[in-house]
């Protein structure tokens, strides 16, 4: 492998731009060219009274999950103007990155899965398995799966979300953007979500849905790559978590062609 895998490669970053900075660095060392569009913009939750009212009882739960390294980030913003975390509040996370949120906010043991991310993978570990009587918070965003909070209810818990942020489809002139991809400026799709992918071809419309669906795309789970061929994608590659391992992949991909 070449000292710049991505050479001469342009890769568009479809994530909201609050997670697209550090990929793009870790692709603009790679020798590729980054191209951010948003597809998913964060937003304040819709009822901010009830986050605040949740953030305020902290005190009676015992495990705090969060679903997202930006679910982290924003639970950690809010608390750190209303309170302190509590020492004996144990967290969890479902993937490295969003430990790694939790560990930059000052929390050292992180109930997290090694290799999977998602729900499935942190309900399986062992320090999740006896929850009966527990009061877990899920700090969120709007909407989402209800599994996780289903099976720790099976499991004997009581659940409250603390929905902290939500997600809406940003608006953009993709005027330019189209014409790029027209003039083979743009090698591959990143995106780490089935939200942020859909929205991608809303905000492109027909001029540029096949465009898309003729560039290679990389994900971190195999949920979004079957997404992704349900909406017509002719190629999906499940790099795993993180943009380590996004750039790395990228990388493999391009060597072998």
């Amino acid at each position: 492998m070449s000292a710049a895998p991505l050479s001469g490669r342009g890769i568009l970053i479809a994530r909201p731009r609050e997670r697209a900075t550090q990929l793009a660095e870790r692709v603009r060392a790679a020798g590729g060219e980054p191209i951010l569009f948003p597809t998913i913009e964060i937003l304040p939750p819709d009822d901010p009274a009830t986050l605040a009212r949740v953030v305020e009882s902290l005190d009676v739960f015992d495990l705090a999950i969060f679903v997202s390294p930006t679910a982290a980030t924003k639970a950690g913003e809010l608390v750190g103007k209303r309170r302190a975390w509590l020492a004996a509040l144990r967290v969890a996370a479902v993937g490295a990155g969003t430990a790694a949120a939790l560990r930059r906010l000052g929390f050292e043991s992180v109930i997290a899965p090694e290799e999977d991310a998602d729900s499935e993978a942190l309900a399986a570990l062992p320090e999740m398995r006896h929850l009966h009587g527990q009061s877990v918070v899920i700090f969120r965003g709007q909407g989402g799966r209800e599994w996780l909070r289903e099976e720790l209810e099976r499991r004997g818990a009581r659940v409250e979300y603390a929905e902290c942020y939500r997600r809406a489809r940003p608006a953009a002139n993709v005027g330019p953007l189209i014409e790029r991809w027209k003039r083979g400026e743009i090698d591959a799709v990143s995106t780490a979500s089935a939200e942020g992918l859909a929205n991608l071809f809303e905000m492109l419309g027909p001029a540029g849905v096949e465009l898309v669906r003729a560039t290679p795309l990389f994900v971190p789970h195999r949920r979004i790559a079957a997404a992704a061929v349900r909406l017509g994608m002719r190629e999906a590659i499940v790099t795993g978590r993180g943009d380590e391992q996004a750039v790395a992949g990228m990388a493999a991909f391009f060597a072998r062609v």
